[in-house]
């Protein structure tokens, strides 16, 4: 594995998913502290990430966050985790772990299983623009 930005997390997100884009657009927004770098799960270092961690990419439907040297998580664990760095408006979110992850991961599912039916989907992966372009990964 390439050495990864210090102190910093990744998400790996489905790149041609207008679902996706949209949830990093508000992430990146959102990410005051500077802590996520992301990746398309399509490209050659995401696939070889989700193999390193053993995350077969043919059977998930998933956001990933993983974090370098330490965990990595998936579905609804991965949106909590993500959520907690954000400023306090964000905390709430937390009370979704109340809820069994079987239960918090199946509406997960359902959302992935029809996302590019609700949202589409682009026949590219996403390009960042200059001034973003250090948040992403290649």
């Amino acid at each position: 594995m390439q050495n990864f930005p210090k102190n910093k997390k990744i998400i790996l997100f489905d790149g041609v998913c207008n679902l996706c884009n949209s949830a990093v657009q508000f992430i990146i927004e959102r990410d005051k502290k500077d802590v996520f770098r992301f990746l398309a799960l399509q490209s050659n270092l995401g696939k070889e990430i989700c193999s390193y961690i053993g995350v077969d990419q043919k059977t998930t439907d998933s956001i990933i966050l993983y974090e370098p040297g330490t965990a990595y998580y998936l579905k609804s664990d991965a949106a909590l985790k993500i959520a907690a760095e954000f400023n306090s408006l964000y905390i709430f979110l937390s009370i979704f772990k109340i809820f069994p992850k079987g239960i918090r991961d199946s509406i997960y599912d359902y959302i992935a299983k029809n996302r590019y039916k609700w949202y589409g989907k682009k026949e590219f992966c996403m390009i960042p623009t200059p001034e973003l372009k250090v948040k992403f990964l290649e």
